[in-house]
């Protein structure tokens, strides 16, 4: 029996081809951004992509990320119509056109044509140019003719020309040749504008690459299905910050005064994508920032070591020492350099961890804003005004006054924060009775934190301040004192319909030394000493009612030794 070799190679072939699993097949995958939150510093991104895959084994690949996102970052979920396995999620940056390079090519083409068109239209007016130009010089060489010779005596004069036509034939010739010349020179201006336009549109189709991230997801499908993927990513190029509107009404006689405080986001990002009609989020989580405080090193303290003895100054070495010295020395040289670099790297560090404390003051707060609707926000680093939220508060009003420093009365609103969530730090834009009287500073607010928000100068409450006494003298028979006595008054009075609050203001000096004495004097006590813990400075507080006048009368002595002076200082 004959076996035909041919017939068993084509039978091993179909064998193998038939045993052999078929290679993953790439399944083009194209997303669009549909949700972002925003952080602090930085955001997730989460594109959704609609997919229609067959049975087997695929990998989709997904090339419009953007260059910055966080590959360590990159997540992949969905649901799907049928069993849809994820094995391996690869990614890598890639360079993609801008344009697809077919449409490129023939826009390339066509606007090359249009150039060269423009290009021969413009050479045949350049030559309507020169040729009106030379025309314009052979009429202007008419005035320059010579003259005929004057007839002698007993000859017949000749038949003269008649100046007056030549010279109106000349002027109008040379309206002529220069009206085409300019007719001609703006239609060559006019090309080179058509020219440069088209050269640069040619100019910005060059095959200009962006850098993009790329994501291989591996997949097993166990039959033909519809998948809805989401792909979720992180990118730093992003932020936003916190915004108010404190819109404080102060009422009437028999309306209570209200605020409205406005919170707003300015939202800001250059991720390298457009954000378009997305669901918009802002956390004021900081993923950026690390899970887990800093560590502290052990800190010790011990006695600053004596500073040895300076070596008494020797003679000149002989020559056979003063080589030794110098080869010693050389060493010494070559072992210092590494000696230094450890002090350095020492100090270094511990200079480091000085950097982590200090920046690890981060408040615990953490809260997410659902924004209404869908936001566009372009990844130029324009600025993006959102509403957050809007509450309505019962704020108590009062006025305070440094008369001291400044013999103005000036307005605050008392308000306790709502207790939804935290405010975060941000500039606070005021308004009183619908006028805007200029910007502050809100600090962070934990929920029903107490707070005071200044609105500018109050002109309903007068306010006066008089130095009424003012010497300095010596007491004492055995030991004799030095003394300062001052007096002053300050009187506040109310103008508003309704009774107010009202807290005032000064200081008195504070003693750095036992033998200088300091005593508060005058009719008035303080209601609070050393305010906002800090020393000597007092507060008079008192509810003012409409029309009344309160008077304040306060001093202060001091007392030291005699033949010494003082200074007053901070």
């Amino acid at each position: 029996m004959r076996i035909d070799v041919r017939w068993l190679a084509r039978v091993a072939a179909v064998i193998v081809l038939t045993t052999t699993p078929l290679a993953a097949a790439d399944v083009a995958g194209t997303s669009t951004i549909t949700a972002v939150t925003v952080f602090s510093r930085g955001a997730e991104v989460t594109r959704t992509a609609l997919l229609k895959i067959e049975q087997g084994e695929h990998v989709i690949v997904f090339k419009d990320l953007p260059a910055q996102a966080i590959e360590s970052s990159i997540r992949i979920e969905g649901r799907s119509t049928g069993r849809l396995d994820i094995g391996s999620v690869d990614t890598r940056r890639v360079e993609i056109p801008r344009l697809d390079p077919a449409v490129s090519k023939s826009e390339r083409r066509r606007l090359e044509e249009a150039i060269e068109k423009l290009q021969d239209e413009r050479a045949v007016i350049a030559a309507d140019v020169e040729a009106a130009e030379a025309q314009k010089r052979f009429v202007e060489g008419l005035v320059t003719l010579p003259s005929r010779p004057t007839a002698k005596p007993g000859e017949k004069a000749e038949k003269g020309e008649e100046w007056g036509d030549i010279f109106a034939l000349i002027g109008s010739r040379l309206a002529e040749a220069e009206k085409a010349r300019l007719t001609a020179g703006l239609r060559v201006r006019e090309l080179d504008h058509r020219i440069t336009d088209l050269e640069r549109a040619l100019s910005d189709l060059a095959p200009v690459e962006d850098a993009r991230t790329e994501v291989r997801v591996n997949v097993t499908a166990a039959a033909a299905l519809e998948a809805n993927l989401l792909l979720r990513y992180q990118v730093p190029a992003a932020s936003w910050q916190s915004l108010y509107d404190a819109r404080l009404m102060t009422g009437a006689r028999n309306v209570a005064p209200s605020l409205v405080l406005i919170r707003r986001a300015a939202v800001q990002q250059r991720s390298g994508e457009d954000w378009r009609d997305v669901a918009l989020t802002l956390s004021t989580a900081r993923p950026t920032n690390g899970a887990s405080a800093p560590s502290l090193d052990t800190t010790t303290i011990d006695f600053v070591p004596e500073v040895p003895l300076p070596r008494p100054v020797a003679s000149a070495p002989s020559p056979a020492a003063q080589a030794t010295r110098e080869r010693r020395s050389g060493l010494d040289a070559s072992s210092s350099p590494a000696e230094a670099g450890a002090a350095d790297k020492k100090q270094d560090e511990e200079f480091a961890i000085g950097e982590q404390q200090a920046s690890a003051d981060i408040s615990a707060f953490q809260a997410r804003f659902d924004i209404p609707g869908r936001t566009t926000i372009l990844a130029t680093s324009e600025v993006k005004r959102v509403l957050i939220d809007q509450a309505t508060i019962e704020p108590t009003l009062v006025v305070r006054t440094v008369p001291r420093l400044r013999p103005q009365a000036y307005l605050y609103a008392k308000l306790v924060a709502p207790k939804t969530s935290a405010y975060l730090p941000g500039a606070i834009a005021l308004f009183r009775d619908g006028t805007f009287v200029g910007m502050g500073k809100l600090p962070l607010l934990a929920p029903g934190q107490e707070q005071e928000i200044g609105f500018g100068a109050d002109d309903s409450v007068r306010v006066r301040y008089a130095t009424v006494e003012d010497k300095r003298g010596e007491t004492g028979l055995i030991s004799s004192q030095q003394t300062d006595t001052r007096a002053f008054r300050i009187s506040v009075k109310n103008l508003h319909e309704r009774a107010i609050a009202i807290s005032v203001q000064d200081n008195i000096p504070t003693s750095r030394q036992q033998d200088i004495k300091v005593e508060l004097t005058g009719k008035t006590p303080p209601t609070r000493r050393d305010v906002d813990d800090k020393r000597g400075v007092l507060a008079w507080e008192a509810l003012v009612q409409p029309d009344e006048e309160r008077q304040i009368e306060f001093g202060f002595r001091v007392s030291w030794p005699a033949g010494k002076r003082v200074i007053y200082g901070r």
